[in-house]
């Protein structure tokens, strides 16, 4: 796609939007209050708006490579600290997708360059679940829980931030893991019991 096409698939944009409402950037300009944190990963495939069927200032989006939360990735952990505490979202979500280049080349033996530090979360992922992992034969079906297990970690990840612990308490914010499947386009919802998971453990993480 040559850069020219992008301006005019805007122009194309603007005129419908306001086709349909001559207000509508004028109302967009004056705030947004998500109700929605949207963490995940910054696969060209993957857009968060789209999948999800939402509007611009319904989602605050934050993407990076295998969808991440390091507790030492400043940009993370100021876009948790604002949608949470400032914005005061609802939901906070962590959504991987099958087939994430990222997970993938984590589960190989290979340097990376700067990416290895970054994937080397992945693979604390792989060491804390080894034992499951291992035990799936099937190469497509390992890297596909490797997928959903780093999803989970990434919503424990966040569990244990101050400003989630506070806005939980304060009033119940929620946090969501989902994987989206690229070959189908459905958007899956792990239903992970974080209650069982942190039970025996919580007691370490929990700040407030």
């Amino acid at each position: 796609m040559e850069i020219e096409r992008i301006f005019s698939n805007n122009r194309k944009w603007i005129a419908e939007k306001l086709s349909a409402d001559c207000e509508y950037f004028k109302k967009l300009s004056v705030g947004q209050n998500p109700e929605y944190l949207y963490i995940g990963c910054s696969d060209s495939r993957v857009t968060a708006e789209e999948l999800m069927g939402v509007q611009p200032g319904d989602v605050f989006v934050h993407r990076n490579i295998a969808n991440m939360v390091p507790n030492t990735d400043l940009s993370s952990m100021s876009v948790i600290n604002y949608a949470v505490s400032h914005l005061k979202v609802k939901h906070v979500i962590v959504c991987g997708h099958y087939y994430c280049n990222g997970v993938k080349a984590a589960m190989q033996s290979a340097d990376l360059g700067i990416l290895n530090p970054w994937l080397r979360n992945i693979r604390d992922v792989y060491r804390i679940h080894k034992t499951e992992l291992d035990s799936i034969i099937d190469e497509e079906e390992k890297y596909k829980r490797l997928v959903e297990l780093n999803v989970q970690e990434q919503c424990i990840n966040i569990i244990k931030t101050p400003d989630a612990q506070k806005a939980y308490k304060l009033r119940g914010v929620k946090v969501h893991g989902w994987v989206f499947d690229v070959r189908s386009g459905k958007l899956i919802d792990l239903k992970i019991d974080f209650n069982k998971i942190l039970e025996n453990i919580m007691e370490i993480y929990r700040i407030i």
